[in-house]
């Protein structure tokens, strides 16, 4: 299993960089001038330190051919970025499918724009732990269907495995939650994703820089 990566992107701070050259970029990096430029980040959530991300651009801007792609893009979107969440894919089958009350047949289609809009918009009427317990008894449902125990003296991972999933389903909220705040693009990707291919409010960054 791979994981499922959402970024929110500060679109002004996006847009900023965007409207700079590469050379404008590199010096800017190189200087550290951007340090205090950076969006400040959510602390309840991870996200890529500058100085990494900073060095992706420059290692990227010494083999390019002098125009921004969608590679040095998602770079651009990781420094605008102010909250990462992922989790495997897998696991997205319990945390959406009650929710929006759908089947899914394929991993692929949690990296559609819709299938996150349609749980923000169904999220809005739980609260935290009302969605958390849902998909926890979804689990739980699950596993009896499939003839597995819930005893945790059978199975010693589950009690861990049902709290990475309250964990996991709490901070999915909170990430949903801080993703209808203004000014922030919801990315959408995958380990190992070609960064032609994620997608930056519903549009493929490959179509999004042309």
């Amino acid at each position: 299993m791979v994981d499922v990566i959402l970024r929110l992107i500060d679109s002004n701070a996006l847009n900023r960089l965007r409207s700079m050259s590469i050379e404008q970029l590199v010096l800017a990096f190189e200087s550290g001038r951007l340090g205090d430029e950076r969006p400040a980040g959510d602390p309840r959530f991870h996200r890529g330190f500058s100085v990494d991300i900073e060095g992706d651009f420059l290692e990227w801007a010494d083999k390019s051919n002098g125009n921004l792609d969608a590679a040095s893009s998602l770079i651009l979107c990781d420094w605008s970025s102010v909250a990462e969440w992922r989790c495997w894919d897998g696991r997205l089958f319990l945390y959406i499918e009650p929710t929006i009350e759908e089947r899914f047949e394929d991993t692929d289609e949690f990296l559609n724009a819709d299938v996150w809009q349609r749980l923000t918009s169904n999220l809005s009427t739980k609260d935290r732990q009302s969605y958390s317990e849902s998909v926890i008894l979804d689990w739980m449902k699950r596993r009896e269907h499939l003839g597995d125990t819930l005893n945790p003296d059978e199975d010693p991972r589950i009690l861990p495995t049902m709290e990475s999933h309250k964990s996991l389903t709490e901070s999915l909220f909170d990430f949903i939650e801080l993703s209808k705040e203004e000014d922030l693009s919801l990315l959408i990707g995958r380990e190992y994703l070609e960064p032609e291919e994620w997608l930056l409010d519903g549009e493929k960054l490959a179509e999004a820089i042309a």
